[in-house]
């Protein structure tokens, strides 16, 4: 199954966020999987991408930003390591806000595909400059995490 680049569909609820200047985008994948279950995969990182999170971590240690660590949303429904802030049959949302910038990332199904999206809105110029430094390694996250919603799904038929 290939991933691919898609609008963000009408029904999600990050439209309600944007502002001028956010960054959003949306990738897709065929997979007949329940929208939780591929929330869950997607939000599991796989060793590699966690141990990108946990440079992140301490690289930003020093600026005071939030780690993304479990211990900092503790008490707060979580998927994966992002606290979870809305839940429906289509959509599920979940990140933070931060000095840097506000985080989303959404899990959607749009009939046989399921969606993944990701929602920035940059506070300043470290945030401007985070984004574009984590970029390559977002995209390779988010395909990833898709490929292992269908290749996930496809073993288990």
């Amino acid at each position: 199954m290939t991933v691919t680049t898609s609008p963000l569909p009408p029904f999600s609820a990050l439209h309600d966020r944007f502002r001028a200047g956010d960054f959003v985008d949306c990738f897709r994948i065929k997979s007949d999987m329940p929208l939780r279950e591929a929330a869950d995969i997607i939000t599991d990182f796989p060793g590699w991408a966690k141990a990108l999170v946990a440079l992140r971590n301490v690289i930003v240690l020093p600026f005071g930003l939030t780690g993304a660590l479990p211990s900092d949303f503790s008490g707060q429904e979580k998927i994966g390591m992002f606290p979870l802030e809305s839940q429906t049959e289509r959509e599920i949302i979940a990140g933070f806000d931060d000095k840097h910038l506000d985080f989303r990332v959404s899990v959607m199904r749009d009939g046989d595909d399921i969606l993944l999206a990701t929602w920035v809105h940059r506070h300043n110029l470290l945030g401007r400059a985070y984004l574009a430094t984590i970029m390559p390694f977002h995209i390779a996250i988010a395909r990833d995490a898709l490929r292992r919603v269908t290749s996930t799904g496809q073993m288990a038929a």
